[in-house]
């Protein structure tokens, strides 16, 4: 990694929380992680780069202890009462000026602890309707906006009853879990059974069912929609949507499943179709009802149609936020930061130089036992790092059950076409060794 830079206080701005006094006081915040995150050792590094004080709450604190020794503050996402009174325990002993949350499984704890709290935050029920599926569509349905035909059923249906009842192709889906998860898509009677089958046996993992409540017993089905997707990358300040990045996804995703690949910017989209993802992803901010903080939608883009498949009030996920810089060298995890503790002016605009991320393909499930090629890959001009991010000796698992990353490469350069052959060059200097459990 590289050496974090010196801290760099943050002058102006809100006061920490229950601070009464000069502006110098350093600003407070509760980072709320899951043990899983692969954003917890840069959203630890921007917050030392803005000089920031940091307490962070996880459901296993020995592992944050060993990624920030500033102190920890141990949760359980699946008790929110009880990591509610942690929360406020730890206000009551020094103050936080916000509770951010680095990823879904945290969203909706640091809704509801700021609200009780009286910190900034999202209504808590704008973000418990952003995180379920099935609420998110009706929500979207009812503000008039384009997007798929759709039905819920439970688990415990009949799947050869309800593939009689649907229009092929269709897609299934969770409606609590995200990056493809369990999402598959089903072309006949057969493919739908074999899907609903593979998404109910998932969800029986006792995890799943203690993580989505209710949501785990539902499937979510949807027409499928033709088209390539595309990602917006965005702040809300006081339910104003500020478009930070537009990102292509340059392979076709029409699956069975869904295993994102490339994410590029700028976008080679037309400026109308741009200006319909800004607009209905601000429709969509304000059907939710959402305020303030980071927020990553996903569209798909038909014959110059927009329709917007999700939005999420965080940012986007695994370590692809690497890709983007923004003024003179601020990190997304920095924007999203200085935002939280009160700066209210815009962030500057990203970086001229295109920019783009690979979440490593998974060639197959099984065990790592090596990998080659990534010194090879990193000499590709344009490419700025590689990473193998599952060790040798763990499993391996794709879509639709995965969970992890098999890795990521980074590229910038003039042109996104210019990133993207760097990105696909380095890609196939790489080598696994995946053999079965």
């Amino acid at each position: 990694m590289d050496k974090p830079a010196p801290p760099r206080a943050l002058s102006k701005g809100r006061r920490a929380a229950g601070q009464p006094g000069s502006q110098s006081v350093v600003p407070r915040i509760l980072l709320l992680m899951d043990t899983e995150s692969y954003r917890a050792g840069d959203f630890l590094r921007a917050a030392q780069r803005l000089g920031l004080s940091v307490l962070a709450g996880t459901n296993q604190p020995h592992v944050t202890e060993a990624l920030a020794p500033e102190r920890t503050l141990a949760v359980d996402y699946a008790d929110e009462e009880a990591s509610l009174a942690a929360i406020a325990a730890a206000h009551a002993r020094s103050p936080f000026s916000a509770i951010v949350a680095l990823d879904d499984t945290g969203t909706a704890l640091a809704a509801r602890a700021s609200t009780a709290l009286k910190l900034p935050s999202n209504p808590q029920e704008s973000v418990r309707s952003a995180s379920n599926k099935l609420v998110f569509r009706e929500i979207m349905q009812a503000a008039g906006l384009p997007g798929p035909t759709f039905r819920a059923a439970s688990v415990d249906d009949d799947p050869a009853r309800l593939a009689r009842e649907v229009v092929f192709p269709c897609v299934l889906k969770p409606v609590f879990l995200n990056a493809s998860r369990g999402v598959i898509r089903a072309d006949d009677v057969p493919g739908f059974v074999r899907a609903f089958t593979r998404i109910k046996a998932l969800l029986d993992d006792p995890g799943l069912r203690a993580k989505g409540g209710d949501a785990a017993g539902r499937v979510l089905i949807e027409s499928y929609l033709p088209g390539v997707e595309v990602a917006l990358e965005g702040s809300i300040a006081d339910g104003e949507l500020r478009v930070l990045a537009v990102l292509d996804k340059p392979d076709p995703l029409e699956g069975p499943y869904f295993e994102e690949t490339l994410f590029i910017t700028p976008s080679r989209h037309g400026q109308a179709v741009q200006r319909e993802l800004a607009r209905q992803g601000q429709a969509a901010v304000d059907a939710l009802g959402l305020r303030q903080g980071p927020v990553h939608a996903e569209f798909r883009v038909h014959q110059g149609a927009v329709t917007l498949l999700e939005l999420a009030p965080r940012s986007i996920g695994g370590n692809c936020a690497r890709m983007l810089q923004f003024g003179a060298g601020q990190s997304l995890e920095e924007v999203i930061l200085r935002q939280a503790v009160g700066h209210a002016e815009p962030p500057p605009p990203r970086e001229r130089r295109a920019a783009g991320v690979m979440m490593i393909p998974i060639p197959a499930g099984g065990i790592l036992r090596d990998h080659a090629g990534s010194a090879r890959a990193a000499a590709v001009a344009g490419i700025e790092g590689v990473e193998i991010s599952i060790p040798v000796g763990q499993p391996v698992v794709p879509l639709p059950e995965g969970r992890r990353y098999l890795g990521f490469i980074y590229a910038k350069g003039p042109t996104p076409a210019f990133v993207e052959q760097a990105l696909r060059k380095a890609h196939a200097c790489l080598s696994f060794d995946i053999r079965p459990e």
